[in-house]
């Protein structure tokens, strides 16, 4: 099921968007968009919290402990019901759009009475919306824009929420009696940044107790079907989950079947009618006499077509068939392969968890080295200062020795002004172990004056590593418009890495971005970018990214021995 805490932050989101779409107070709304961050990223579970101790989790001030309490006690949480009510949902809606926000959306719907994503858009056509303060002859253009952005992700669940909600599918239908065989398959087996719905597959005799399991988990909302092969359901949260039941001996058929892309498959389908074979979900058959030669596991039906197993991300027909069948598919790089991670936050700017929490939750990860990264002071709400940052950098030597085998390391999310410079100048940056630097701001600049920042950021001899290049926000917000070629030729050259940010909103860059950065000679840093102790897991997500790329440990800085990586972040070899 959906964490409580999770819930929880979901409210407190919305009770803060409502607040801002009303004119509410922004300092207020600020509060609880903290307060939503803070439960969700707490690590344990709030449900035997009453108001005091939810007051015990930073970030939680009395009113908000109060509003969280009635709902434990009640499912209702009355001050968002009343806000709710006076706004309609649709307007609710126009805030997700990006270039639009809660004030404007307001703003639209007081003056032209616009409710709906649809009726903006048909204002944008007719040219209304000049009528309004604010809007200028641009502002149409960027908020259609930001509509095809938010219809093109619609339906589409993010990658970690689709795979929580697998990962507790197969271990309910694992645990039932007789299955001998259960696990998720589809895209989310490939990593796909976001995922239609979720293949789960399972192997058992009998599969009506399977069934009844799935149609049972209390996340269901909907049972689409029900049959003694294949189930479907929908969840509250509106995601479909087929299960299908196969033959123990099918077992590696199917997942052959229901993993790869549709054009992957379609490769391998063409390779076995080649072969006088024939090719589908029950298993590997001679096309003539129908006799199954072999369906148990996927490494047999690989072998069988003359290929080596394929690992799922690359099974999307990018070229994988052809190097499968040179010998030459890459040994990917895994999360077991990460030695450290080089950005990440604390509550010294807007992360949710002291400095010691995360160090011992990254000292339990297994890592050799990490980075703390809070931002520098030109992200004005953040409040740093030359005294903050260089206090924290104090108090990281003295827990130098608080985990013998972790190395700790200073750095700074840089923040890449509009003319390519960073916060600090250069002899206050050349203190910092690691600097990562990344846009903030001005994301509606034009592609010179993008490309221009980031190259000159990249030049920059302090800057390590590039952050979330391209800025995008995963259905909230697109990428700013940037000559990703020129920007990756100036980071092969300057020895600058790029991030894979493993943020599930982020997942910047995108695989197909990696693939072209790694022809110029890249180099990457797979980073979590966590803002808790839970977000310290997310590289899981940012290598999938890596391997849909075709990343190796040579790739991946992080993957390095410290070392070879302290050699990479001096900046004074060719890489």
């Amino acid at each position: 099921m959906t964490r409580l805490n999770d819930q929880v932050q979901e409210l407190l989101q919305e009770y803060a968007d409502l607040i801002s779409i009303t004119g509410g107070d922004a300092f207020r709304a600020r509060a609880y968009e903290k307060a939503a961050r803070a439960v969700g990223g707490h690590p344990e579970d709030i449900a035997g919290l009453d108001a005091k101790g939810l007051q015990q989790i930073p970030g939680v001030g009395k009113s908000t402990a109060d509003k969280i309490a009635q709902y434990l006690a009640t499912g209702r949480m009355e001050a968002l019901e009343t806000l709710r009510a006076a706004i309609p949902a649709g307007v609710r809606e126009m805030t997700a759009i990006p270039g639009l926000g809660p004030k404007r959306a307001l703003a639209l719907y007081r003056d032209l009475g616009i409710a709906s994503v649809d009726q903006l858009a048909e204002a944008i056509r007719a040219d209304r919306l000049s009528t309004v303060a604010g809007f200028g002859e641009r502002s149409g253009e960027q908020i259609l824009r930001g509509i095809d952005l938010v219809r093109q992700s619609g339906g589409r669940t993010l990658l970690d929420a689709a795979t929580e909600q697998a990962e507790q599918v197969v271990a309910a239908i694992a645990a039932v009696p007789g299955c001998t065989r259960c696990a998720y398959a589809g895209s989310l087996r490939r990593m796909r940044e976001t995922v239609g719905d979720i293949d789960v597959l399972a192997t058992a005799e009998d599969s009506a107790p399977l069934m009844a399991a799935l149609a049972g988990l209390p996340t269901v909302a909907e049972v689409i079907v029900r049959g003694p092969t294949k189930s479907s359901v929908r969840t509250a949260k509106g995601l479909q989950v087929d299960l299908r039941v196969v033959p123990e001996e099918d077992w590696g058929a199917a997942l052959v079947y229901f993993t790869g892309s549709k054009a992957h498959n379609i490769r391998l389908r063409t390779i076995a009618v080649r072969a006088g074979l024939k090719l589908s979900e029950y298993g590997l058959f001679d096309a003539e006499s129908g006799e199954k030669i072999v369906s148990a596991t996927e490494e047999e039906v690989y072998a069988a077509l003359g290929l080596p197993w394929i690992a799922p991300p690359q099974r999307e027909d990018r070229g994988e068939i052809e190097a499968a069948l040179r010998g030459e598919l890459p040994e990917l790089v895994t999360e077991a392969d990460l030695r450290g991670d080089l950005h990440t936050h604390t509550d010294l700017t807007d992360g949710l968890a002291p400095l010691e929490e995360m160090i011992d939750t990254a000292a339990a990860r297994g890592y050799a080295y990490y980075a703390v990264t809070d931002h520098a002071p030109d992200l004005v709400m953040q409040r740093m200062t030359d005294e903050k940052m260089l206090a924290q950098r104090e108090r990281l030597r003295e827990l130098a020795g608080r985990h013998r085998r972790l190395r700790l390391l200073h750095g700074t999310e840089l923040n890449i002004g509009p003319d390519g410079g960073v916060d600090w100048p250069a002899g206050f940056l050349a203190g910092f172990d690691v600097c990562v630097a990344s846009v903030h701001s001005h994301f509606g600049a034009d592609r010179a004056t993008q490309t221009r920042r980031l190259i000159r950021a990249c030049e920059n001899p302090h800057v390590h590593v590039i952050g979330h290049l391209t800025t995008r926000r995963i259905g909230r917000r697109g990428p700013i418009d940037v000559d990703l070629d020129a920007v990756f030729r100036a980071a092969a050259r300057t020895g600058t890495a790029i991030e894979i940010n493993s943020s599930p909103q982020r997942l910047d860059l995108r695989d197909e971005d990696v693939l072209r950065a790694k022809r110029h000679g890249v180099r990457f840093s797979i980073d979590s970018d966590a803002h808790s102790t839970l977000q310290l897991a997310y590289p899981r997500y940012g290598v999938g990214t890596a391997q849909r790329a075709w990343l190796t440990t040579e790739d991946v800085i992080n993957a390095w021995p410290w070392q070879r990586l302290k050699r990479f972040l001096r900046k004074d070899a060719l890489r």
